[in-house]
């Protein structure tokens, strides 16, 4: 029996979309410091478990606790903070692409209430040295390589220190190498930081390379597979 705290609680959910359901009856528990591999087909209900947990999509019935709080009782005007727990990181990056990569990252810390530029600016420092982007800063989105982007992506989803990594097929638009380069830096967060990471994907390479908790979503349901 673990004692390390339980970071998503999940006991009989519900997904729907547009009045159909997704996933039925789930039932999972993620701790904290764990590292997990989310698979399955295209279809299966993979974004769909990964935007309910990001409170993009509703809870229909059932229980799931993220970090404490309860989504099922979570109202719209709660939505704001509670994601500040949460680090997003998606395939397409999705930067704003007329701003710098420092004032992509500014853009977040002033949208979650960082009110001095001081402030603002010494932690943009920390994330970008962090994240091995150093002198980066004034660069525009479309001057840096995709692995680069994709870092930029990761900088920003820990602005806020979350205490859960989600990553929607983070890297699948880089290639091998780069893609090894982006989840070496994950582990480093999940080691280092002990931030619990969650990430989609296709890429069964990455288990043998990067081990983790593999989860399959297949039926409309969830189980935790212990190798492949």
């Amino acid at each position: 029996m673990t004692s390390k705290k339980k970071i998503i609680d999940v006991q009989g959910l519900n997904i729907f979309r547009s009045d159909v359901p997704v996933l039925s009856d789930l039932k999972l528990s993620i701790y904290e410091g764990d590292f997990c591999y989310l698979l399955g087909a295209t279809g299966s209900g993979k974004s769909s478990l990964l935007q309910t947990l990001f409170a993009s999509l509703p809870v229909h019935s059932g229980r799931l606790v993220v970090d404490g709080v309860d989504l099922s009782a979570l109202r719209p005007g709660d939505i704001p903070d509670y994601r500040r727990k949460l680090g997003m990181i998606f395939q397409d990056f999705r930067l704003l692409e007329d701003y710098s990569v420092y004032k992509n990252l500014d853009f977040i810390l002033k949208a979650t209430d960082w009110k001095s530029k001081k402030e603002r600016k010494k932690r943009i420092a920390e994330i970008l040295e962090w994240v091995h982007l150093p002198g980066k800063e004034d660069r525009m989105p479309h001057e840096i390589s995709g692995g680069e982007r994709q870092r930029v992506a990761i900088a920003r989803s820990l602005l806020n220190t979350p205490s859960l990594i989600i990553g929607d097929e983070p890297t699948g638009n880089l290639d091998p190498a780069t893609t090894d380069e982006i989840m070496f830096l994950l582990r480093r967060l999940n080691s280092e930081k002990g931030t619990t990471v969650i990430i989609a994907t296709h890429d069964y390479r990455l288990l043998d390379k990067f081990p983790g908790r593999i989860f399959r979503v297949a039926n409309g349901g969830i189980v935790e597979e212990k190798g492949l």
